[in-house]
């Protein structure tokens, strides 16, 4: 019997987490494999390895504890990757060679699929004086310019995307062109951008005071603290960016504040990070230790708990020994203070089992309760871990426990760390967990509510067409085993519905025993004034969270999921996602394309067009998706020069089309159409119309050996981009990596509802 929940979770490990040899085919042979190999690998830096992989794998058996996806992905395979998910990189220094050599070390980083974190607050304002040269600065939005194109470039040359995160302090002279840079929808698209908010800045809002931009000594600019945070508004309202990061907030609360300072996060902002700081996450499925569902006696298992988190902090601990390190300054501070990210994951679907409503006082008081038992189980285990193996190399206990998060820790807690240290500086943390929380078994994601009841799924078949599955949320299945066609109770709230005031309580009681922060993103309706919209991040500070990120559909971020309204319908009824316009048609086209791997398996076929002095020698390669071949891109090369031009233009061109996924057998059909006026040719007792046919033919020819068309003239007749799309529908971003318009804002970071794709991991 499968472990899986539903086939997009068995897709999703497929795809992502089983471990395959250079040519696809698996070692892996079941989900049991893939949890042995990841609890033996980080088993081995343990005196006893035998006894801590059996306990490991029965962490990870049944999807209780889900390392994050690079853990998952990476441990056990011989394969020279990092295991850390999440780094911020070096202070970047105010000349042109420290700013360049930053530059090399983002890319080398990113070449590992490492997010990455800035901080440009620190390159002096455009038009400054550059001392020397007789020149002005170009200021940090031109270098961060620079640092997009190179993401771009990483990503075009095959490598793993990994997200960036730029912030800029709200003090600095060029924050208002950083807080509109996002209006150019071409520009900074490599980026998430996020605005560092401090104390003072708040103060001055609220009481209405002018605010100094200043670089250095010199002041460049006065203005109203609330004109420019009515100015972050409005950017954030219209084009969802920037963010916003109380970062005075996060120092203040930071358990290492006496040996580090924090300017910067990674890209969904969960973990602030010092200069070449890094981290590793895993979550807890909380919707898994819940024992009668949705009866009266409906309780989480509290030693389930305790020993589970206590398991997931040794396996992490273990990550930071195991890892490797793109840069050798990130393995230093990795080692140094031992960061570990522990968080949750299905809080959502834990409290429907337990019938509270999200955003209630009840749910929010049960949510910090939640947090509360796994910070205690994690320092304690923590503090096990100092005793067995060593406190962190610079734990001082007099400044450690005087840091903000420490002085509300229970005392038990600190006497015990007092008495024998702490292995990990920091434990917890909420990361995004779209990917991992679908391959669990569409369990809710992170500390989001749950998105919707069921949506609908289209699947890609090897012939290029689609099948349609549901997907239903992992609460709303086991209502249904349990309790048939009877409708959801009214406790069964989802993000389409919540307030926004209700996300920020339940982020705000979350955030209190979680050390560094949370990813979490606050669904507000399209229709919300642009009042109560500022009232949204107004209550995020008031109520003590660390950081806000909002998601607003509207024409400009795109309304990327239809959802049916909920009206008079009962809970059971609505509301359910829909991905097709008012005709019916699927759009299932990219507007960024598909990533590049490394490698890609392929053929070349000669065409020796009569006439002409030497052959054509076509080149198709593929990339496999879901256990299917499908074409990937095209290299046409000849000895003729007179063909160069078109050849390479022909070649860019379906190689671009062939990236955008979806059903591109249409242009076999264009390219047999064409013919030349000055006559065919007679090629194996046929007459093709054009040496374009004849490509045509071979590309035929080639999609039905991977069995991506059945057969000679099977193929699409006409692009379906073409057809009209109903008006009512405003698409937004297609998913790149299968194209489906399935995309959803959860925790910060866009996550594909059909394959499970998310930039964020």
């Amino acid at each position: 019997m499968s472990r899986f929940a539903a086939p997009i979770a068995e897709q999703i490990w497929d795809m992502k987490y089983r471990l395959k040899d250079a040519s696809g085919t698996a070692i892996d042979g079941t989900i049991e494999d893939s949890w042995r190999r990841v609890a033996r690998a980080l088993a081995e830096v343990e005196a006893k390895p035998a006894l801590w992989e059996d306990r490991f794998y029965a962490a990870l058996e049944g999807f209780k504890f889900l390392p994050a996806g690079r853990i998952t992905a990476g441990a056990g395979t011989g394969r020279t990757v990092t295991l850390f998910n999440c780094f911020v990189m070096g202070t970047i220094p105010d000349n042109m060679a420290g700013i360049f050599e930053s530059l090399k070390e983002a890319a080398l980083t990113m070449q590992q699929g490492g997010g990455i974190g800035y901080d440009f607050s620190t390159i002096r304002p455009r038009g400054a004086e550059v001392k020397g040269v007789a020149a002005d600065a170009s200021g940090p939005l031109s270098f961060m310019d620079v640092w997009d194109a190179m993401c771009r470039t990483i990503m075009s040359a095959g490598s793993r995307r990994g997200a960036m995160m730029a912030t800029m302090r709200c003090d600095h002279p060029d924050v208002e062109a950083f807080i509109e840079a996002k209006k150019d929808p071409a520009r900074l698209r490599m980026f998430n951008l996020s605005v560092l908010i401090t104390d003072a800045f708040m103060a001055a809002v609220k009481a209405d005071g002018p605010w100094e931009l200043c670089f250095g000594d010199k002041v460049y600019k006065t203005c109203q603290a609330r004109d420019l945070w009515n100015r972050i508004m409005r950017n954030t309202y219209d084009f969802a960016e920037p963010g916003v990061i109380f970062i005075d907030r996060i120092n203040a609360m930071n358990n290492l504040a006496y040996v580090e300072t924090i300017a910067a996060t990674n890209p969904c902002g969960e973990q602030p990070l010092p200069p070449y700081g890094a981290c590793l996450l895993g979550s807890i499925n909380l919707a898994t230790l819940v024992s009668n569902p949705f009866a009266a006696n409906a309780a989480l298992d509290l030693a389930a708990l305790d020993e589970l988190v206590r398991t997931a902090v040794r396996m992490m601990d273990n990550v930071v020994d195991a890892s490797r390190f793109p840069l050798p300054e990130q393995a230093v501070e990795a080692q140094a203070k031992r960061r570990i990210g522990l968080g949750v994951t299905g809080l959502a679907d834990a409290l429907l089992m337990l019938r509270l409503r999200y955003g209630s006082d009840a749910a929010a008081a049960q949510t910090e309760a939640w947090m509360q038992a796994i910070a205690r189980a994690a320092y304690l285990a923590s503090v096990d871990l100092a005793r067995e193996k060593g406190a962190f190399p610079l734990f001082d206990a007099e400044k450690y426990l005087a840091s903000g998060t420490m002085r509300q820790m229970d005392g038990d807690v600190r006497d015990a760390i007092r008495k024998h240290g702490i292995r990990n500086a920091l434990l917890t943390s909420i990361a995004p967990t779209g990917t991992i929380s679908l391959y669990a078994g569409n369990v809710s994601s992170g500390i989001e509510p749950v998105f919707a009841y069921a949506y609908s799924r289209k699947v890609l078949q090897k012939d290029g067409s689609r099948t349609e599955e549901e997907v239903v949320d992992y609460a709303v299945r086991l209502w249904r085993e349990t309790h048939g066609d009877a409708p959801l109770p009214d406790y069964f709230v989802n993000a389409q519905t919540l307030p926004p005031l209700d996300h920020v309580w339940m982020q705000a009681a979350a955030q209190k025993w979680v050390d560094s922060s949370i990813s979490k993103t606050i669904n507000c309706p399209e229709d919300i004034s642009f009042d109560d919209f500022q009232q949204v991040y107004m209550a995020a500070w008031d109520q003590g969270c660390k950081g806000c990120t909002t998601y607003r559909p509207n024409a400009v971020t795109g309304s990327v999921l239809t959802v049916s309204e909920a009206s008079d319908k009962t809970p059971s009824e609505a509301p359910a996602l829909v991905n097709a316009n008012a005709d019916g048609a699927e759009v299932v086209y990219l507007s960024e394309p598909l990533d590049r791997p490394q490698a890609l398996d392929g053929a070349t076929y000669k065409v020796k067009w009569p006439g002409s002095e030497h052959a054509l020698y076509i080149t198709i390669n593929d990339i496999l998706i879901a256990g299917h071949r499908r074409p990937f891109e095209v290299f046409i090369n000849s000895k003729n020069m007179e063909h160069f031009a078109w050849t390479v233009a022909l070649t860019r061109m379906i190689s671009a089309v062939f990236r955008r996924g979806g059903d591109i057998s249409f242009v076999v059909e264009e390219l047999k159409a064409v013919f030349d006026p000055r006559g065919g040719a007679w090629m194996e007792g046929r007459y093709i119309p054009s040496i374009l046919a004849a490509i045509g033919g071979v590309i035929e020819g080639h999609l039905i050996a991977i069995g991506f068309i059945d057969g000679e003239g099977m193929g699409l007749k006409s692009d379906p981009k073409a057809e009209a799309v109903s008006t009512t529908m405003r698409p937004g971003k297609a998913c790149e990596f299968c194209g489906s318009f399935d995309l959803r804002m959860i925790e910060g970071c866009m996550t594909c509802g059909s394959c499970g794709q998310s930039k964020c991991g």
